[in-house]
């Protein structure tokens, strides 16, 4: 667990990780609350004594995400590319008891830093991988998840394999029909990679809809967006609601909305895909 300073308050535990510097910094407003930052970049929030708890405005999302996927408490079938602090595997584990995930981290001294100091709770059904993203998710069943969830950045930029319609193929093969796959996605302006991404996904899935601050689809700013696609109609009056009724409120596109967002852009392949873009030095 976190240190303590005398007198009982926590300080930051600050360890050597393969991807750089990790820190566990402790929440000033929340006793057992910590924030993961690996190398200067807040990358997830954990509180201990409440799991369902999201802090980050993507985080958020995703939330919102879980809970429509199936029906309120339904046990689901999950896989997580990119752990980070396994944020939103403790957030389903607590709201869906007997969901059986999978975790899939590159970073192993990351994901050793995560469970010694974070632990998960010994009921809960999740399985922590330390491997590439798509490696790891070449290993799920066909059909399998329910939920894919892809949250992945390698030096603050989401690896180019990870880009590409052979890359949301594969998602889609793992998902049972109806499944929900869902991405965070960072971009600045002109919005080149949020606009190909979209165009990408949207090749391989029917039903596509993408979720973030209105700022930052109008290319005001840089920032997060949460794409969610699925092969059925996905639920956007329900999730145009939610994310409106966030503390940071989110913009939902969808249908021709989005294609109107889209461009233009075209989808990008294995041969052609980039990392997503590097964040301006004074993002965070």
């Amino acid at each position: 667990m976190a240190r303590k300073r005398r007198g009982g308050a926590a300080e930051p535990v600050t360890e050597q990780v393969d991807g750089g510097v990790a820190e566990l910094v402790p929440d000033r407003d929340r006793p057992r609350g910590r924030t993961l930052v690996v190398n200067g970049a807040p990358q997830s929030h954990v509180d201990l004594d409440d799991p369902t708890y999201l802090d980050f405005e993507y985080q958020r999302r995703f939330g919102h995400v879980a809970d429509l996927v199936a029906p309120p408490g339904k046990p689901v079938h999950a896989v997580h590319l990119g752990g980070g602090a396994f944020t939103l595997g403790r957030y389903i584990a607590a709201t869906r008891p007997r969901s059986t995930q999978q975790i899939v981290e590159l970073d192993a001294r990351l994901v050793q830093l995560v469970r010694r100091e974070l632990p998960l709770e010994s009921g809960w059904r999740i399985r922590v991988r330390s491997g590439d993203a798509r490696e790891g998710l070449r290993k799920i069943p066909d059909g399998w998840a329910d939920l894919i969830v892809a949250d992945v950045f390698g030096g603050r930029r989401t690896p180019a394999h990870l880009t590409s319609t052979e890359f949301a193929a594969e998602v889609r093969r793992a998902l049972v029909p109806g499944g929900f796959y869902a991405a965070n996605l960072a971009d600045g302006p002109p919005l080149a990679h949020l606009r190909s991404q979209v165009a990408t996904v949207r090749a391989v899935f029917p039903e596509v809809c993408l979720i973030a601050d209105p700022a930052v689809l109008r290319g005001r700013r840089f920032g997060n967006a949460v794409l969610l696609a699925s092969d059925r109609e996905l639920p956007v009056a329900e999730l145009t609601r939610r994310a409106a009724g966030d503390p940071h409120p989110g913009r939902l596109q969808h249908g021709q909305a989005l294609l109107d967002f889209t461009g233009g852009a075209r989808p990008v392949t294995d041969a052609d895909a980039r990392p997503s873009p590097l964040p301006p030095e004074d993002v965070f």
